[in-house]
């Protein structure tokens, strides 16, 4: 007789759908020791597949210690050509300097950093924010022709800082198609996903997208900190996919990538979210960095019916990360909501005075 094979219980099979499974190959992209401009650290990419190919803006750091920008192609999803001696943008700053900020956003004395590279729809230019740093951190908006892209030819339209002055903000996204028509940009997680709804992407000078500032914690969660959004949503069929960065404050320190769908007609509200960390800092190219303990995914596309999470790694390295998409969603949509107990209050006779507090 042949013996029965045994089935891995269903709890166990929908956790193991909602894990990546890194390359073995990474890390993908890491610092050159030829090119003084990208030496030191390479991490947090943007990614956008056109015609095939996996195209990377990645940030950058050499000798100088600024942030600027490089480009590299992929037709295989795991081998890049990024034999480009000069970077692909830069944010031309005042002065380099250093301050608290700059330096724990990865250690740079300013320049661009964490890019995000969308398409909206079919149109003919690629959008692209990111943080800048420069007196500060703020969010910044770019973009370029497909064609110019895809040429290499960098003609980048002059950026515009769209976040609120003396405020820091970073993680901004912009959705790859309209949603009622307008262009949306996902600005917060924390406590509700605030989304900005715009008829253009073209800011008038000092025209500033408001969002909220300041913390707010999930207790008793792993994602007890959000930090923001990840990559741009991708479009599915239960509505968007957003990965993000999180923080337990149980597991200081370490940044790990949570997922969550939301509503594809009003995305401030979440539909599903996964209750563990889909992505975490295991590996030893994760802890043996610039900043150890961190996967900060930046960049995400869906190839023959995989999903590709390109992420940095420790601050200094590149890795990806994949996972069969349906299966994905399938596990996301059977994630079992917590159940919120409810105190009761005991009967005093008075009414309780009511203290304005936002809820995580």
């Amino acid at each position: 007789m042949k013996g029965k094979t045994k089935r891995m219980p269903e709890k166990r099979r929908r956790a193991s759908a909602l894990k990546f499974k890194k390359a073995p190959e990474n890390p993908i992209i890491y610092p050159k020791g030829d090119c003084a401009w990208k030496n030191r650290q390479t991490f947090n990419p943007g990614v956008i597949l056109l015609d095939g190919k996996i195209h990377v803006l990645y940030r950058a750091m050499g000798e100088d210690w600024l942030s600027r920008l490089g480009y590299a192609v992929s037709a295989d999803t795991v081998n890049f050509d990024e034999s480009h001696s000069r970077p692909a943008y830069e944010h031309k700053i005042s002065r380099p300097q250093s301050d608290f900020y700059s330096f724990a956003s990865g250690g740079s004395f300013g320049g661009a950093e964490d890019p995000r590279l969308v398409r909206v729809g079919r149109e003919k230019t690629l959008y692209m924010t990111y943080t800048a740093c420069d007196g500060g951190l703020g969010v910044a908006i770019t973009s370029i022709k497909l064609s110019d892209f895809l040429r290499r030819k960098w003609n980048w339209k002059s950026p515009k800082i769209i976040s609120p002055p003396g405020e820091v903000h970073k993680n901004w996204v912009i959705f790859p198609e309209k949603i009622n028509g307008k262009y949306a940009i996902l600005h917060s997680l924390r406590p509700r996903v605030l989304v900005d709804y715009r008829k253009n992407l073209e800011f008038k000078e000092g025209e500033r997208v408001r969002s909220r500032y300041g913390e707010c914690r999930r207790k008793n969660y792993w994602d007890s900190w959000i930090r923001g959004p990840g990559a741009p949503p991708i479009r599915t069929r239960l509505g968007w996919l957003l990965f993000y960065q999180a923080m337990d404050e149980k597991d200081p320190g370490r940044y790990k990538v949570g997922a969550m769908i939301l509503d594809a007609n009003n995305p401030e509200k979440i539909l599903y979210r996964a209750r563990e960390p889909i992505l975490e800092p295991d590996e030893i190219y994760e802890n043996s960095g610039f900043k150890a303990g961190v996967v900060y995914v930046t960049g995400a596309a869906v190839k023959d019916g995989e999903i590709l999470l390109y992420y940095g790694a420790s601050d200094s390295y590149i890795g990806v990360a994949r996972a069969d998409l349906e299966s994905f969603l399938k596990a996301l949509t059977k994630e079992a909501k917590p159940k919120l107990k409810v105190k009761k209050r005991a009967k005093t006779g008075k009414t309780p005075k009511m203290k304005k507090k936002i809820k995580c």
